[in-house]
């Protein structure tokens, strides 16, 4: 086993409340510089800069994963980490149908930028992507897991869309084998609160701007021999999903 130092939530200009300055190749390069291994893209409720992301990460030296922060019905906010990019941007179709419209006021909101393979603006999304949809979680759960995706509780320890503040409590079903945490100083007190033992714990920046991207702080064990990328990301996926 060795170690990959990673940062599993991060979003890109895509997300309205992201610096525009979050293009796909800013982020991995900023990620690169920070000396990180395993990097996901995580846009709120879309997974439309994957592909572009996917170029950049590889042009810089990272493992990419295609993600996704998605908003429950209960307003509550979990990842998505998909085994593929393909499976990522199938997930994304699929997904359009359980989205509630509202159209975007970037004067508000912010924009929400698409990005090409040359880290070029080729369009924007209409729809707001930061309200919930109308699957509930445990339904998000099942429709994620014929993907193959691993899922989980994104910031357990915020206030603001976090599935304890929500529920007041983890869920029995669905259950989930990982949480992820905003602060690791918060992870003790959680644990001792909410029975965590036995989860997989995850530290995730969520950032919004290139300079919240984690350092290589936190990392994870994985089998990796005969090495790919495509390995590491698959044993990865296993870890989180527990199966």
């Amino acid at each position: 086993m060795n170690k990959y130092f990673y940062d599993l939530h991060i979003h890109s200009c895509l997300s309205p409340c992201a610096d525009n300055d979050m293009t796909p190749e800013n982020i991995a390069g900023m990620a690169a510089l920070a000396g990180l291994n395993i990097v996901a893209l995580t846009d709120h409720n879309s997974a439309k800069n994957c592909r572009a992301f996917f170029t950049a990460a590889k042009k810089n030296g990272l493992i990419p994963i295609a993600g996704m922060e998605m908003t429950t019905a209960e307003d509550v906010h979990i990842v998505c980490l998909f085994p593929t990019l393909e499976s990522a941007e199938d997930f994304d179709r699929d997904y359009q149908k359980y989205r509630v419209y509202y159209k975007n006021r970037t004067d508000i909101f912010g924009d929400q930028l698409i990005i090409g393979e040359n880290d070029e603006v080729i369009g924007t999304e209409d729809g707001l992507l930061i309200n919930a949809s109308t699957l509930s979680i445990s339904d998000a759960v099942k429709l994620l897991d014929t993907y193959g995706a691993a899922v989980f509780p994104a910031h357990i320890d915020r206030d603001e869309n976090g599935i304890i503040s929500a529920l007041g409590a983890l869920p029995d079903e669905p259950r989930f084998n990982c949480v992820e945490f905003n602060d690791s100083a918060n992870i003790a007190t959680y644990s001792e609160k909410y029975g965590l033992a036995g989860k997989t714990v995850l530290t995730d920046s969520d950032a919004h701007y290139l300079w919240q991207i984690n350092d290589a702080d936190n990392y994870v064990l994985l089998e990796d021999e005969p090495y790919s990328s495509a390995l590491v990301r698959q044993n990865l996926i296993r870890l989180i999903r527990g199966k």
